[in-house]
């Protein structure tokens, strides 16, 4: 099976917008957090959120379609697979089945609204609270790009509270808030 730097290896070769790469490694980490909180494979689960939109800039029409026919070609498990072509299963025709299908579709939106939080925030990540992240969901004019319903439908895909969830994440992304630059002391 390949594995992490693998992964990385295609995300340099893929994505060039910094922006992107970060939101890959952020969506990377939170789904990691799920797979501790549950005690399953961290290494797999972690791939399926690192690559879920390796083809976002070059194939943006057929995404994920493409990705995933580079994934399987390489050997990627049918796991990571199909939690990737999943989390747009609007397209894909691929609705969320696995534990790991509705964690990486769960994580992929929340986790772009809790960095932009924290990247309006003097404390950034530090301090940051689930309430705190539940008010920026309100206001529809923060992250505009955040699709809410996805948001509000991740909790009850994985049948928590929302505020349960979005501490899940904020703390996914803690063990990575220095290479994502989202603590305190890179906000100043």
């Amino acid at each position: 099976m390949p594995d992490r730097n693998h992964a990385l290896a295609l995300l340099q070769e893929w994505v060039v917008n910094g922006g992107l790469r970060a939101h890959m490694l952020a969506v990377e980490a939170t789904v990691r957090q799920y797979a501790r909180l549950r005690g399953v494979d961290e290494e797999l689960w972690g791939l399926a959120g690192l690559l879920h939109d390796l083809d976002w800039e070059r194939y943006p029409d057929e995404h994920p379609l493409r990705a995933v026919e580079t994934l399987r070609a390489a050997g990627y498990p049918e796991e990571v697979l199909h939690a990737i072509l999943a989390h747009r299963s609007g397209f894909t025709g691929v609705g969320p089945e696995t534990d790991l299908d509705r964690v990486l579709l769960a994580c992929d939106e929340l986790s772009g609204l809790v960095v932009a939080a924290c990247l309006v925030r003097p404390n950034g990540i530090d301090d940051l609270t689930p309430k705190s992240v539940l008010k920026k969901l309100k206001d529809r004019a923060f992250a505009a790009g955040v699709d809410r319903e996805e948001v509000a439908r991740g909790g009850e895909l994985l049948g928590l509270e929302l505020g349960v969830h979005v501490q899940n994440v904020i703390d996914g992304l803690r063990t990575v808030a220095a290479e994502l630059r989202i603590r305190g002391e890179d906000r100043r």
